[in-house]
């Protein structure tokens, strides 16, 4: 059964304003410095170069199994897309299966939304549409092969778990060309105040190599490039 609960997220902060500028491994470093070492989710990527997003995550777990296994309804693309509002970032817990979760046309219609941006520990196909739509698509691979009758959209709006990350929904999902990471929602400003202090930094130590200071004195000055 599909639950959908509401989703709340207070952005008094300004938090996914102010993320705009900082790289994910700057937010990794803040996330070891509060305690979240794990919050990483490796080996998922951009399906096309460039993309990047940030926003409060919408949370789905799907069931994936052979073709056949599940009925053709069970493919709540649709379902996934309604339960999101324009900013969100849908993550989708599909275990790493091989029945494409996503494509073009969901990217379009998820555009045309204003969605940020999708996540999917599983598949996704059409690259050249998504590409052409301008999404952030993120996911572990991209293959031929449709999801009707594979996958079962399970629920949405649930806690999930990405590589031991436990995802809750209206955490803070943010992706580049790095990678992958989640700010649990009630300690996101604090990690976003520090790594805008650890940007600050590399900022300064760009400077102060430009002026001349060698890259091992700059990483004695500046603990965290």
């Amino acid at each position: 059964m599909i639950v959908c609960v509401g989703r709340h997220l207070s952005d008094d902060h300004g938090v996914i304003d102010r993320i705009a500028s900082l790289a994910t491994s700057t937010l990794a470093n803040a996330l070891d410095d509060t305690g979240y070492h794990d919050n990483v989710m490796p080996g998922l990527h951009s399906v096309a170069a460039g993309s990047r997003f940030a926003g409060p995550a919408v949370t789905v777990t799907e069931s994936c199994g052979e073709f056949g296994e599940y009925r053709s309804e069970d493919f709540k693309v649709g379902a996934i897309i309604d339960a999101a509002q324009a900013g969100d970032v849908i993550v989708i817990d599909s275990g790493g299966g091989l029945g494409s979760t996503w494509g073009g046309m969901a990217s379009y219609a998820a555009k045309l939304k204003g969605i940020a941006g999708l996540v999917v520990d599983g598949s996704v196909r059409d690259l050249e549409e998504i590409i052409e739509f301008d999404f952030p698509v993120f996911a572990r691979h991209l293959v031929p092969t449709t999801g009707r009758m594979r996958l079962k959209v399970e629920t949405i709006n649930e806690p999930i778990v990405i590589y031991e990350v436990r995802v809750e929904p209206g955490d803070i999902i943010v992706g580049d060309g790095t990678g992958v990471v989640c700010l649990p929602r009630n300690d996101a400003e604090k990690i976003v105040s520090l790594a805008e202090q650890i940007g600050q930094d590399d900022a300064s130590a760009l400077e102060d190599m430009k002026s001349g200071m060698s890259f091992s004195e700059a990483m004695a000055k500046y603990t965290k490039i």
